[in-house]
This record gives C-alpha cells, sequence and structure tokens, in this order.
C-alpha cells in the first residue's frame, strides 16, 4: 500500500507517500470488497527477501527476541522490550518486512519498523517511521506514520504524523509493510523539499522494536501498558533491503515506486492512494490548528 509522505513511500500498500522521496508502503490482500482499487504494482516485486541474519542484528533485549525459519519475534514485558537493527546505513532505498501485530488489550505498546540515525547524531537526528499504537480491544490499531529531520524529534519536538485506521486486521496474519525513501528524486506530492533544514538527505540504518510508550500511544495516554496481559508480541519475516549504501557511489540508484521506473506514481497508484487518505486518514499534521505552521512549511 502506498501511503504519502516526502519522496517518502508508506501505504499499507497504500498509505503515506511523503516525498523527495519519502514513501511508506503497506502490502496487503486486496480481495476483500471494502477494500481499496489495487495500485497495481507494487515495488516489493521487485525487491528480493533478505534473511535476517544477513541484514539485521539484534540492537537491545536480545532475551526478548527469537529467530525462527526466517521469521523472528520480538516481545515486551514488564522486564524490556526488544529492537533490531541493520548492518548497514543506507543514503536511499526500499526497506521493508511482514509483520503480525498482537490481539487484545495492547494499549500503550508500540511496534515499529522505521530509519534513524539517532545513534550516529544524538541529540539532531533524522528518522523516518511506520509505527503501529496499540489499543483497546474495542478499538482498531493505529497506522502512524511520521518524519523528524534535524533534531526534530530531540527536545522541542515537531513530527510530521500522518494516522490511519485500518481496512484489514493487522493481528490476523502477516501484511507488508514499507520505506522507499530517496532524498535525490523530485517530490511526489505534498512533501517538497523545501530545503535540507526539512528534509532528511543523511544515512540511516533501519531498525524495528517494540517498547512501552504508555505516555502518549493509545489515546494521548489515556490507556496504559497493562502487564496483566503480558507478553505483548511483534512478528516479522519477509525482510526486504535493497539501496544506495552510506558508502555507495553517486550512479546508485535505488527501487522506483512506479511501474515504469520514474520517481512520480502511476494513475492507479494515486487513486488507491487517494482512496486510502480520503477513508481511513483520521489525523494529518498539516490539518492540524494547534500546529505552528512556520515549522512545517511543505504543509
Amino acid at each position: 500500500m502506498v501511503l504519502s509522505m516526502p519522496s517518502l513511500f508508506c501505504l499499507p500498500f497504500m498509505a503515506p507517500i511523503f516525498s523527495s522521496f519519502l514513501a511508506l508502503t503497506l502490502i496487503i490482500p486486496l480481495s476483500n470488497a471494502q477494500g481499496p482499487p489495487s495500485p497495481g504494482f507494487s515495488p516489493s516485486s521487485r525487491v528480493s527477501t533478505v534473511a535476517f541474519d544477513k541484514g539485521f542484528r539484534n540492537l537491545w533485549g536480545p532475551q526478548h527476541q527469537k529467530l525462527d525459519q526466517g521469521s523472528l519475534t520480538i516481545w515486551l514485558d514488564k522486564s524490556s522490550g526488544s529492537g533490531f537493527k541493520s548492518l548497514r546505513s543506507y543514503q536511499s532505498g526500499y526497506f521493508g518486512a511482514a509483520m503480525k501485530l498482537q490481539p487484545g488489550y495492547t494499549a500503550g505498546v508500540i511496534t515499529s519498523f522505521y530509519l534513524s540515525n539517532n545513534e550516529e547524531h544524538p541529540g539532531n537526528h533524522d528518522e523516518i517511521d511506520i509505527e503501529f499504537l496499540g489499543t483497546t480491544p474495542d478499538k482498531p490499531y493505529t497506522l502512524q506514520t511520521n518524519v523528524y529531520i534535524r533534531g526534530s524529534g530531540d527536545g522541542n519536538i515537531i513530527g510530521r504524523e500522518m494516522k490511519f485506521h485500518l481496512w484489514f486486521d493487522p493481528t490476523k496474519d502477516y501484511h507488508n509493510y514499507a520505506i522507499l525513501w530517496n532524498p535525490n528524486d523530485v517530490p511526489i506530492r505534498r512533501y517538497p523539499r523545501k530545503s535540507d533544514a526539512t528534509f532528511p538527505i543523511r544515512p540511516m540504518w533501519v531498525y524495528g522494536s517494540i517498547w512501552d510508550a504508555s505516555s502518549w500511544a493509545t489515546e494521548n495516554g489515556r490507556y496504559k501498558a497493562d502487564y496483566n496481559y503480558q507478553p505483548f508480541v511483534g512478528q516479522y519475516t519477509n525482510f526486504k533491503v535493497s539501496g544506495c549504501t552510506a558508502n555507495s557511489p553517486a550512479s546508485c540508484r535505488p527501487p522506483s515506486a512506479s511501474p515504469s521506473g520514474s520517481s512520480s506514481l502511476s494513475r492507479q497508484q494515486a487513486l488507491a492512494m487517494n482512496w486510502v487518505q480520503k477513508n481511513y486518514l483520521v489525523y494529518d499534521y498539516c490539518h492540524d490548528p494547534r500546529r505552528d505552521h512556520t515549522q512545517i512549511p511543505e504543509c
């Protein structure tokens, strides 16, 4: 799925596409009549699967992480969560995984897949997020995409959040989610690269994690993680990494979002993305009157 952000592309195969090319993508079964129109093409179809230990390593909480036949399970309990990190940093590329979330009470818990350089640039980092915000049993998960640029996620936080409810159940089966990021491409829509100060251009690593964010994750912190329901489990498989590492030559090009190889979406992809945003977008930072819009010129 393709959603939308700077040449950022993320769709539960359709969700936001940020642009100079940030794209978040989710690839989902489209047999449900209630679902979106087919985007017709997924960049994932041109990217090979990589074994976890060939592309990633444990970062923290090793006792809360298990690899079994190519599938990684990480979990959170009262003692710890867990996270993993790519072996290399990238200056652009397509980064994805199929994920399955825990049903039931998961309030306060974040299960994520994201890009970041926070270890390289502490206090001044860039980040592109796919985050699932835990929920109570009577309400759906919220998919949140976010972008932080040059420390906007540190101290006085200036996020670029978009939130979606999903038309499928992310706890029933694995669904594919991905970030397509190319700082050197032309903008797709809505998140133009106004300046280096408002667009992530420095190399980043790929991460995944599960952790307690009770202070804000579920209805702005109204519902907290309840460890009577532990462990909280996140499952990952079908890892995909294809892009230009930090040391790649200038001629390196990451996968394209569209079937034609161009930097813009096809008409069919754009229709699918617009359908998702029209029907399932529940929050858009650009339309929040409480935000200081001098800090978000891309809006």
